[in-house]
């Protein structure tokens, strides 16, 4: 039996995942939470076999709680679920720890599948996402400058890229404006643009907009 905690600020999806899970009897839903904190809280007060974790969450980000509950749980295993495709994120988590990570868009089957690989120790990556890496393991290429930004530049990079004004970036992160105008400024130095123009330009031709 695995028994699974669910994190993702949207009911319906909660919803969907364990209707689908709720078909295969090795695998229990057996918690859910609504946003990163109560994630952590959650994992805190009882254990788990592995955490599903949504990478856009309120508050605190599923990138940030992915990397506290590996700090406070290093053998817990994370599956992250994203709406975002691979080439966002999901170097990026798994770095930070995670397990695997698949696009909510995937088939049923293939989110049964990756939960029983990661509940054996394994890493589940697509067959996409491991083409990626060896090629880009097998290439001497200079690597794309948003790979110099860090987790919370990238973060707002991508929000910025979709639209997002400083204020609501802010708020989504709960964040001060002034702290995400820092972010903006060190994102365009590290990427050497001068606008959230060329920002876009580059994030809509690398596919890191919504």
């Amino acid at each position: 039996m695995i028994k699974l905690l669910i994190a993702d600020d949207h009911a319906v999806v909660r919803e969907g995942l364990k209707r689908i899970l709720a078909e295969t009897p090795d695998l229990v839903v057996a918690g859910e939470a609504g946003d990163g904190q109560e994630a952590l809280d959650r994992v805190r007060a009882e254990a788990w076999d592995m955490v599903l974790l949504d990478i856009s969450l309120p508050g605190m980000s599923g990138l940030d709680a992915l990397k506290q509950l590996k700090r406070e749980r290093p053998r817990l295993p994370v599956l992250v679920l994203s709406i975002y495709p691979e080439d966002q994120y999901a170097v990026r988590v798994l770095k930070a720890g995670a397990s695997g990570y698949l696009t909510k868009d995937s088939a049923p089957d293939q989110l049964i599948a990756a939960i029983r690989k990661i509940s054996l120790g394994r890493k589940f990556v697509s067959p996409y996402l491991a083409e990626k890496l060896a090629v880009d393991l097998a290439t001497d290429t200079e690597r794309p400058l948003h790979e110099r930004l860090s987790d919370r530049e990238y973060q707002v990079l991508c929000l910025i890229a979709s639209g997002k004004t400083v204020k609501e970036i802010a708020a989504g992160l709960s964040l001060s404006v002034k702290t995400v105008s820092t972010y903006r400024i060190r994102i365009l130095k590290k990427m050497n643009v001068k606008s959230n123009a060329e920002l876009i330009h580059y994030a809509l031709q690398r596919g890191l907009a919504e």
